[in-house]
């Protein structure tokens, strides 16, 4: 069976809201070294094989990744080829391929999607798919990305914090930049 990977970025305080700026390495980004952390987003890329999402994330991926064409990272490339799932009860042409819009109950589509042969199936952002698929137990590991910030405010990946198990740290992993990468499994 394949693993649901839940990949976020999220400041010290568990916002996990792209706002204000603070989804970047600490200082100016020309002057600040995160080969490391791209290396660690390329291991992950490279383990994985399907992308889900939900379709607000969806759709500003859509907008946005397709016309990378001077991208060294390898995200477009990675993000134009991969099988993606979205999870959307509106969205009809998806406009990006390969995608696949997952129609059905969650857990039934979740069920079927882990139980095909690949590697890993990775979603990030989707806040309100990612606190569904925490509430149906769905998840297998968390790689968070913590960024050395604090707001006091925005959207939390665990809001709600009723349906997480108690967690197996498997990896720290600091970053010259000052990001943190925390993975942990679920039991």
């Amino acid at each position: 069976m394949r693993d649901l990977i839940v990949t976020e970025n999220i400041t010290l305080d568990g916002v996990i809201e792209a706002t204000e700026g603070w989804f970047a390495p600490a200082g100016d980004e020309s002057e600040v070294d995160s080969s490391d952390v791209e290396e660690a987003i390329r291991e992950q890329r490279e383990a994985a094989d399907a992308f889900l999402v939900g379709r607000v994330t969806f759709e500003q991926m859509r907008g946005y990744w397709p016309q990378q064409t001077d991208d060294t990272t390898g995200i477009s490339d990675y993000l134009n080829a991969v099988s993606k799932y979205v999870v959307s009860s509106t969205l009809q042409d998806p406009e990006w391929e390969p995608t696949t819009v997952l129609r059905g109950p969650l857990g039934d589509e979740i069920e079927a999607l882990k139980s095909e042969p690949g590697k890993d199936i990775v979603t990030t952002g989707s806040i309100t798919l990612v606190r569904e698929l925490i509430a149906g137990g769905f998840v297998d590991e968390y790689r968070l990305f913590v960024y050395p910030v604090v707001l006091g405010h925005g959207e939390r990946l665990f809001a709600d914090a009723s349906g997480v198990p108690r967690l197996e740290l498997t990896e720290t992993r600091p970053f010259r930049c000052g990001i943190v990468l925390l993975r942990y499994r679920t039991p």
